[in-house]
């Protein structure tokens, strides 16, 4: 191919002729860049859970007619198993809109949602029930029809202490003794009535103080309760923290007793391979041991024969590089210096007598 001109590539350093050199470009427009893509980069590290690769799973919104404390971060369960967790809790008009995140769970076009108490504290969740043969849409709210909120026993203390406090006990009292004064000439029957009810409403009036101190002191307890709440989720972590340790402890303990088990099984077969020759030996130990039973007064009469004697012998050589020993018998007694000889027999001599 004579005819055709190849085009060859251009060189690297022609193209690196035509790239301006680093400290050739505008700084301004360098820092605003960079500044642009750090901004990004903070910001896509803070909603990572909502990139669409990262985050995952499916984000649903449902209306409620309250609240009831639930918060964003809440946890979202499934039969009792965390699913996803609350995006958000905006009002909505008169009704509160709830966005939640579910991950790899179902949730159909009749699922229902409701607000639960988790623990006594007042700590809520989202509970789901699956309900449905259609996939619910995600563009389209659960209504409040499928929706439920608890029912807060501190909020209605509090509502029914109000309410006793706004009472004026003393009107009633003297309302009821009014009725009875009105109606004392009708039957007995109902003078009996009016005059019970006029009891009750003196004994209410009576235990009107009692009655406000404790609801005050049930809301201050309520309060306490409140503000130690983040308190006692770490104790009952801590507490899973020790019943995970028991737990592993649990294990070690099992494979110790497995592995007690495994080397008595050893042990056995050690002996069962040896015991032809293990046989004669406690065979011999056993006929040693009967003999010295037998013999047991014998050996009991030289341990107290030799007591003393060993005694002797340790008293002879305990004086250094010679021994002391009293001879008696082997000169007569006639040839032995006056006041030397033993008294009677052959008894050793006195203190401070000579030897």
């Amino acid at each position: 191919m004579s005819g055709t001109r190849r085009l060859r590539p251009p060189r690297f350093g022609a193209l690196r002729g035509r790239i301006k050199p680093l400290n050739e470009w505008n700084t301004l427009v360098v820092g605003v860049v960079g500044l642009t893509l750090c901004a990004l980069l903070c910001l896509g590290a803070y909603r990572a859970d909502s990139l669409p690769l990262i985050g995952g799973g499916t984000e649903y919104t449902a209306d409620f007619t309250e609240a009831a404390g639930l918060r964003t971060g809440d946890e979202v369960r499934i039969a009792g198993v965390r699913v996803g967790e609350v995006t958000g809790v905006d009002l909505d008009g008169d009704r509160v809109k709830v966005s939640f995140r579910v991950e790899d769970a179902w949730v159909g076009d009749s699922s229902r949602v409701a607000i639960g108490i988790k623990t006594l504290l007042g700590s809520k969740y989202l509970a789901l029930d699956p309900l449905g043969s259609e996939e619910q849409d995600p563009d389209e709210r659960i209504p409040s029809s499928r929706t439920a909120s608890p029912y807060d026993v501190t909020e209605a203390f509090q509502q029914l202490g109000e309410q006793v406090g706004e009472l004026d006990t003393d009107a009633i009292a003297e309302s009821f003794a009014t009725i009875a004064d009105t109606f004392e000439n009708t039957s007995p029957e109902v003078g009996d009535v009016l005059e019970g009810m006029s009891a009750l409403s003196e004994t209410i009036a009576s235990r009107d103080a009692e009655l406000a101190n404790l609801l005050e002191s049930a809301d201050v307890v309520s309060g306490v309760l409140a503000e130690q709440s983040d308190a006692f989720e770490t104790l009952i972590q801590d507490g899973n923290v020790l019943l995970e340790e028991v737990r592993q402890r649990r294990d070690a303990i099992h494979a110790l007793f497995v592995n007690t088990g495994q080397l008595s099984e050893t042990l056995s077969g050690i002996v069962e391979d040896n015991n032809a020759q293990i046989q004669p030996t406690l065979d011999a130990l056993n006929q040693v041991t009967d003999v010295l039973l037998d013999n047991q007064e014998q050996l009991d009469a030289v341990l107290a024969t030799a007591g003393p004697y060993y005694r002797l012998v340790g008293n002879t050589v305990g004086n250094g590089q010679w021994l002391d020993i009293y001879a008696c018998g082997l000169v007569p007694s006639s040839y032995m210096p006056p006041g030397t000889a033993p008294e009677s027999g052959c008894m050793p001599p006195r203190p401070g007598g000579g030897q």
